[in-house]
């Protein structure tokens, strides 16, 4: 149920219209309310604060609202288009992943959902008001009339900031700062500190000879694993339940997502067989594209689409594809100090019932370098980040990650020397290089600036 809970959060919180519609929906509550409260307390009201209020006829009025309701929407439309084009930049420029980045912006949903209230709330209020016609009593809400001005003013105000803050986020260096954030709030939620060394971990059961397949239900990136449901599904089948695919895995209807045993050594009785397969399926959630809900490895997939499309011919930046790779740096480091190793749930009893398989360090390592090693396989400063990368990344990993940096590095060194390097390039990088060596044997030396 978290799981599910959590994905939900996601897919809400990167959507443009749920804020601005709980604006519109108490826009029209605060419209209708406050003119009927306006006509009961307005003459108990003090003098002092009566002459702050509207004061003008319905005539006034009316004018007020209408200007203040049109405006409005010529705003909130000039918003609208500034927030599609920005979407249309990132996507074109940077990576279409980034997308989501910038419609879960906080900032811009609250102003939408202001403009839009308060053109709401100006068009309810006018109904309420009334001139002289017949046995027509005059109503103006003064005080109703006053808070659409104060929510002009703060739509003014917001316009301002809009503006400001959207030159701020179409920055690539902002734009990789929040897919850090977010990564790192995502590892940080997801993988806990590693065991100390005096805890001995649980090894993860391995899959018996009559292991059955688990397909997945539906096709699609999987988003999210509920964890609850799997867990009473393996425990009503007596079973232990492997799922190999982590989130962020693109499943295919029918295919198998992990395995299922039995705990004795008897088979599964077709119709609890059926059961648990059912159970499974409903318990991992797929989705058209990956969401940061429980993939740990999609902040990283960010970034090396931010590097691999600057290192593109059309682009041409190989400025900001180090700049990533620097980002892709500190969240592998981060990793590291994590515990990788499979999420084990206990039932009851503390019998281990589902197994879920998390990404490896060097399946998350080959996702950040891979592509810009080939991709910037021609420019040195590239190679040069690449190197630092692992360097940073051997000196902060544990000793049980350090062939994992070796192999990487030999296959940097064999793109190095590929390349049709000067002699000045080449020595470069051969330090650089070398250092990285140096790192996995537990010594840092001076020198080998990429910046």
């Amino acid at each position: 149920m978290r799981g599910r809970l959590n994905a939900l959060g996601e897919h809400l919180g990167t959507q443009l219209w749920p804020l601005p519609t709980l604006g519109v929906g108490l826009a029209i509550a605060l419209g209708v309310g406050l003119p009927q409260l306006d006509a009961q307390i307005y003459d108990d009201l003090p003098p002092w604060l009566r002459n702050h209020l509207f004061g003008g006829e319905a005539g006034a009025a009316r004018t007020v609202l209408d200007a203040i309701a049109s405006s409005l929407i010529t705003v909130t439309a000039l918003t609208f288009s500034l927030t599609v084009v920005t979407l249309q930049l990132a996507s074109s420029q940077f990576s279409p992943r980034l997308l989501r980045t910038f419609t879960r912006d906080r900032f811009v949903q609250i102003t939408l959902a202001l403009f839009l209230a308060t053109f709401t709330y100006a068009l309810t209020v006018l109904r309420t008001v009334r001139a002289t016609s017949g046995a027509q009593e005059v109503f103006v809400p003064q005080a109703s009339v006053t808070m659409a001005f104060l929510l002009t003013l703060a739509s003014v105000l917001s316009l301002v900031l809009f503006l400001s803050h959207l030159a701020q986020e179409i920055r690539v260096e902002t734009m990789l700062r929040n897919v850090h954030a977010n990564a790192d709030q995502t590892i940080r939620r997801l993988l806990p500190e590693p065991p100390s060394p005096r805890t001995q971990a649980t090894a993860p059961p391995r899959p018996p000879a009559n292991a059955v397949p688990l397909p997945a239900g539906t096709s699609g990136f999987l988003t999210a694993v509920d964890e609850v449901s799997l867990l009473a599904a393996a425990v009503e089948a007596d079973a232990v339940v492997l799922i190999q695919r982590h989130p962020g895995s693109s499943l295919i209807a029918g295919t198998p997502v992990g395995f299922g045993w039995p705990q004795s050594a008897r088979p599964f009785p077709p119709d609890i067989l059926t059961r648990l397969r059912q159970r499974v399926a409903t318990a991992i959630s797929t989705g058209f594209e990956r969401t940061g809900a429980q993939d740990i490895g999609f902040g990283l997939r960010q970034l090396t689409d931010v590097a691999t499309k600057a290192l593109s011919p059309g682009i041409n930046d190989p400025t900001t594809a180090v700049h990533a790779l620097s980002h892709s740096s500190a969240l592998l480091c981060e990793l590291a100090g994590r515990d990788l190793a499979p999420r084990l749930l206990h039932d009851d009893q503390g019998q281990v019932r589902v197994v879920l398989c998390r990404p490896q360090l060097g399946d998350l390592l080959e996702l950040a370098v891979a592509q810009p090693r080939r991709y910037g396989a021609n420019d040195p400063f590239v190679l040069a980040r690449l190197s630092s990368l692992l360097r940073e990344l051997a000196w902060c990993a544990g000793h049980e990650h350090r062939q994992t940096v070796a192999d990487q590095l030999a296959r940097l060194r064999t793109t190095i020397a590929a390349q049709d390097f000067d002699a000045t390039e080449r020595a470069w990088l051969a330090e650089l290089t070398e250092q990285v060596d140096q790192a996995l044997d537990g010594r840092w030396t001076p020198g080998g600036n990429t910046s």
